[in-house]
């Protein structure tokens, strides 16, 4: 029968999750997984166990200072086996649901019934509330840490027991499953507090009577206590020593410093007495009629969702009055009424509250107002409640209404979570759900505006900015957004216009001052790269731009991506070396941060230091070994050395690229040329042809394809139709048009033809010396000695020192003045097969600094 129960759980929760499977990534999976360096493996495993839960180090102000290194862990293993594939993700929280679930049952069954605890294991596997946890991949925090929340409590069930020795092995284990639980997520401690209400309500079965009697024993100078009592207060003891190891560990690693939250993302925290205190009070009702009535669900309950409390009269306050009245009545009920039910409550009161405390506000302010997934572990004590009151209600009234209710009951929760999963499909359908049920939460609407802007379509995405800026004027990330949108819908003037607003609401510096008091949220601070980014690219404002990312960094020392941006200002400014110093002070606060290193080796070519320039590459390299940018341009530069030991290096980074990107024609070109210089002409003009085949235009690959097949390959002929299309795209390419009339007159026979190649390149080039001789050239075939003569002689005048031609303007004045036909004619072949189409090829231009 057990096994049908644990059977049964099974199949409720593959029921009512099984279409989460084919949700995507939304909301914080975003940063926390596709953006997470540390999934992506990009970074050493070990730095999961320095950087938070977003893969941001714990020292650094910027860090959400949420430490979950376990968490991460399993993030980037499932990053290993599936890629971004979010399906492999979904199936592992539906499988750690599961399995709290049967563990839930195996503690249920330690205070209750058989039957009451898989009422209250069904409860908790269909309840509409867990969606948040279970379907948003980041809610793994809450699955897996719950996970070894259950196995600490279990394990310390077995180290204790009614005037029973303690069972030390069980002991030790339960800390060590603390700790886990912990670095999954940071309330797994609270179990502590759990199995101290256990060792005390159920192992020794002590009721407040006796409670109050050892009390008034130790004050009246009874200093005696019974072996059992000092074991369950050593065990105690030991418990909460551990816990205080674990707090002072925890605070250690983040540097015991808060995270910085702005007002918008949890009011009640800047408000002052007593708007403050009300509204965190009135906040646990809302948190408890969401596990009541879990019908209006959101994502997001930050922003102006809740109204501020401000007055001792606000009707809202009677929610708080009716939700502390019913608290203390469980209170004295459980605590002064001896037996089982009253036990079971005790430890449903404990897994429903203390697990709370940490996201209470009560000790310290947490980055939201309400968290639909923090109620996950809290669910457990409601339903050992609720499961109880069920069993109260079967021993007083008709069983056969009492469990039809319970199956509508079910059945309406499974249905609500099973509509709720299809919510988190994607961002717009997780976000517009929210819009649906908070319509004052700027934050929703900037977020549906994210995801049309994540689609393309900018102006419906504004329309959602703008809403949000009008419910929330004073939101900065608002108008930021607003900018942005308007930025990329071609509106620099309002755009602008935008940026300015918000950056009129960020905090200014005290006059006198030279820095900024003030903690100021990292995304803030975007206001001046976009704006700075929107002005830099009218050259006559990179000043401007400048002093923006100036600014920045007086209110973050610490702002990585000012720094490199202002180094790209100053690289435009033609100050190469003040942008390298911008680069290397960067890297005093993020040293792993590839992007810098890729920056400061485009310095160093820009300075001429091709081999600082690969040292810096190199760097990138490892700290990313697929950093794309990096291993272009390391690949075209190990390329121009023209050392052939560096070719087999070359060819790798470059083919691993095509792997990575494989989309990008530069690549391909890279690879024709790497392929031309081993004179391997078969791969390259595969390669060149690939290049094109993305890029009909590409003229690089055009003209060096044409080349090498003329030059190199010795098939001029088949380098027609690439010159004709390169021509056709660009008209006036000078070497084309040179390299299209040699061809023109040497196998095609079209004199007309090569006289208009090189004509149109003196009409934009006339001083190019090669069209000018090779013009030349074309009247000697056409036997316009005299013509020739003039021609050549205006072409040693551009060039006096190009012994070729005045060789070729004596052959001419040779025919002309002495008629010799025999040597006329050999002359004339001499001339003619002297036509100059030695033009180089073309390299492509590196990629520019990120």
């Amino acid at each position: 029968m057990k096994d049908l129960r644990i059977l049964s759980l099974i199949g409720v929760v593959v029921v009512c999750y099984y279409n989460s499977l084919y949700c995507g990534f939304v909301f914080d999976d975003v940063s926390a997984i596709k953006d997470n360096k540390d999934v992506l493996g990009i970074t050493p495993w070990t730095s999961l166990f320095w950087n938070d839960f977003w893969g941001t180090p714990m020292h650094k102000e910027r860090s959400h200072k949420s430490y979950r290194p376990l968490c991460v862990l399993t993030f980037r293993l499932n990053h290993a086996l599936s890629g971004l594939q979010p399906m492999g993700y979904h199936l592992v929280n539906l499988a750690l649901h599961a399995l709290v679930t049967i563990m839930y049952l195996r503690v249920c069954r330690i205070f209750l019934s058989e039957v009451t605890s898989f009422v209250a294991a069904l409860l908790f596997a269909v309840h509409p509330i867990h969606t948040e946890a279970v379907t948003g991949v980041v809610g793994r925090a809450e699955t897996l840490s719950s996970v070894f929340f259950l196995v600490a409590f279990l394990s310390y069930a077995k180290c204790t027991g009614r005037r029973a020795k303690t069972g030390w092995r069980s002991l030790f284990s339960t800390v060590i499953f603390v700790a886990i639980a912990t670095l999954c997520k940071e309330q797994g401690i609270t179990v502590i507090g759990v199995c101290c209400v256990y060792e005390v309500f159920i192992a020794q079965k002590m009721t407040l009577p006796m409670m109050l009697d050892v009390l008034k024993s130790l004050v009246a100078g009874k200093h005696f206590l019974p072996v059992w009592l000092k074991a369950a207060v050593v065990r105690c003891v030991f418990l909460v020593g551990s816990t205080l190891l674990l707090l002072f560990a925890r605070i250690k690693i983040m540097g015991a410093q808060l995270p910085v939250f702005t007002r918008f993302d949890n009011p009640a925290s800047q408000a002052p007495t007593p708007s403050r205190q009300l509204t965190y009070n009135y906040l646990l009702p809302i948190n408890l009629w969401l596990l009541l009535f879990p019908y209006d669900l959101c994502c997001d309950w930050t922003m102006g969702t809740i109204p501020l409390i401000t007055s001792l009269f606000d009707a809202r306050n009677l929610a708080t009055f009716s939700f502390y009245a019913v608290m203390l009545k469980f209170a004295h009920y459980t605590l002064t009424t001896p037996g089982n039910r009253s036990r079971a409550m005790i430890m449903g009161l404990a897994f429903l509250i203390l697990p709370f405390v940490p996201a209470s506000n009560f000790f310290f302010p947490v980055g939201f107002v309400v968290a639909e997934r923090i109620l996950y572990v809290p669910s457990m004590g409601f339903c050992i409640l609720a499961a109880l009151g069920f069993e109260f209600l079967l021993s007083k009234y008709s069983k056969t209404m009492l469990w039809s209710l319970m199956a509508v009951l079910l059945i309406s929760h499974s249905i609500k979570t099973v509509q709720r999963n299809r919510d988190w499909e994607s961002e717009y359908t997780i976000f517009k759900s929210g819009i649906a049920v908070n319509r004052k939460n700027a934050k929703l609407y900037n977020n549906v505006g994210h995801a049309l802007e994540n689609l393309g379509q900018y102006a419906e995405a504004l329309q959602y900015f703008v809403k949000a800026a009008s419910i929330q004027p004073d939101d900065i990330g608002a108008h930021i957004n607003v900018g942005r949108t308007y930025n990329h819908l071609q509106n620099s003037t309002q755009a602008e216009s935008a940026f300015r607003k918000a950056l009129d609401l960020m905090p200014k510096a005290k006059k006198g001052k030279g820095s900024y008091q003030t903690r100021i949220a990292p995304n803030h601070l975007d206001v001046f790269l976009n704006l700075a980014n929107l002005i830099s690219k009218n050259n006559s404002r990179l000043l401007e731009a400048d002093a923006l990312y100036q600014r920045a960094l007086s209110m973050r020392a610490d702002y990585t991506q000012a720094y490199i941006n202002r180094g790209d200002i100053l690289l435009r400014l033609n100050k190469s070396q003040e942008a390298k110093q911008q680069y290397l002070k960067a890297l005093q606060y993020e040293n792993d941060n590839p992007d810098l290193y890729y920056n400061l080796g485009v310095v160093s070519l820009d300075q001429n230091q091709a081999n600082e320039a690969l040292q810096y590459f190199e760097q990138a390299l490892r700290l990313n070994a697929d950093h794309k940018q990096t291993l272009f341009n390391s690949a075209v530069l190990l390329q121009e050395t023209g050392n052939a030991k560096y070719r087999p290096e070359a060819f790798k980074r470059l083919h691993k690229l095509v792997k990575l990107d494989p989309l990008n024609e530069k690549v391909y070109f890279n690879l024709g040329m790497l392929a031309t210089d081993e004179k391997d002409y078969t791969a390259a003009e595969k390669w060149f042809n690939k290049a094109i085949q993305l890029k009909d235009d590409f003229r690089s690959a055009l003209f060096n394809l044409a080349l090498m097949l003329s030059n190199d390959a010795k098939k001029p002929l088949e380098s027609v139709p690439y010159l004709e299309k390169l021509l056709h795209y660009y008209p006036t390419h000078a070497k084309g048009l040179i390299l299209m009339g040699d061809i023109n007159i040497n196998y095609l026979k079209n004199i007309d033809a090569a006289e208009q190649n090189f004509k149109k390149i003196l009409e934009t080039e006339p001083g190019n010396v090669q069209a000018n001789h090779n013009l030349c050239v074309v009247y000697v075939e056409r036997g316009d000695l005299k013509t020739a003569e003039s021609c050549l002689m205006t072409t040693v005048k551009l060039a006096p020192k190009e012994q070729y031609i005045q060789d070729h303007l004596a052959i001419v004045r040779t025919r002309l003045y002495n008629g010799n036909n025999r040597n006329g004619k050999s002359k004339k072949n001499s001339v003619k097969n002297n036509v100059q189409n030695n033009v180089n090829g073309e390299n492509q231009k590196r990629n520019g600094n990120r």
